[in-house]
């Protein structure tokens, strides 16, 4: 290993991230190294990593070379692995362009949760085809404190549990999980929503992110929000034939989250580099090894 590390620091709606490149998969990153990167006292700092390897050269992306050159390998800020992130993706579309491997356009990011189409415009946001929701049936209940709701259970390719309530401020501090039933629901945990109202096809959330606590923005959470509040409202793209779209404010900005007719989802918004540097391969052995 080479004494220094290359790093870029970059956000979607405020969303942050770690983001390694490390095209061969020659990093070594076990979760407590990356569990100290993205530490916001002694590391760099972020809700998440963002490793960057072409598809071919990891053993979880192989089967998608054909289809999407890049493999986002993301991890939690606790340094455990995550199926999906919609802000990272665009973070990672906008590092891709930086880096010069792909332009303004259409391309294809491989990630645990399936090959996601992006578009990235003149204008400098990012669109991310996020796939479909998944709506398992059977009732769920979230709690803070001694208030509980119940909430919309939906798969974004991760978990998410949506409750609707009168107040962001009932959802608590976020520091810990909130409290769910049944347990069964969600065996790996659960990224949890707490929505209100702003105006027809207008709402605004806080999210607790599975490991990684509350955060100022979630890509999949914004999308999950969307199809609950549609869902809520008696909008069902797949049965009318016409797409629902909702603008959903997170605490780092806006999203604008759209189901199509063929209940694929796209998400729009912004994604930004702010910086760049080198990570002491010492550190990150020592960081490793704790």
């Amino acid at each position: 290993m080479s004494t220094r590390i290359a790093f870029l620091k970059g956000h979607g709606t405020e969303n942050d991230f770690v983001i390694v490149p490390d095209p061969e998969n020659a990093i070594d990153l076990p979760p407590a190294a990356v569990a100290a990167l993205c530490d916001r006292r002694v590391g760099i700092g972020g809700d998440g990593l963002l490793h960057v390897v072409r598809s071919a050269a990891h053993p979880e992306a192989e089967g998608m070379a054909a289809e999407a050159e890049w493999f986002m390998d993301y991890r939690n800020g606790d340094g455990s692995v995550a199926e999906m992130c919609g802000n990272g993706v665009r973070v990672f579309a906008r590092y891709l362009q930086r880096a010069g491997h792909v332009t303004e356009g259409d391309l294809a990011v491989a990630t645990r949760g399936g090959v996601k189409t992006v578009h990235i415009a003149k204008d400098g946001d990012v669109t991310v085809g996020m796939g479909r929701a998944v709506l398992p049936e059977g009732d769920v209940t979230v709690s803070v404190g001694e208030r509980s709701w119940p909430a919309r259970n939906v798969n974004m390719g991760n978990p998410h549990a949506v409750a609707f309530v009168d107040d962001l401020s009932h959802a608590g501090d976020l520091l810990s999980p909130p409290p769910f039933s049944p347990a069964a629901a969600y065996p790996d945990g659960v990224n949890v929503e707490f929505v209100v109202d702003r105006g027809p096809g207008h709402v605004a959330l806080r999210v607790h992110e599975r490991g990684s606590g509350e955060t100022r923005s979630c890509g999949t959470g914004a999308c999950a929000v969307a199809v609950a509040a549609a869902r809520r409202d008696g909008a069902d793209p797949t049965a009318t034939g016409a797409p629902a779209t909702y603008t959903v404010d997170v605490p780092g900005g806006t999203l604008v989250i759209t189901e199509r007719p063929d209940g694929e989802i796209e998400m729009t918004g912004p994604a930004v580099i702010v910086a760049e540097g080198e990570i002491d391969a010492d550190w990150l052995e020592a960081a490793a090894s704790a």
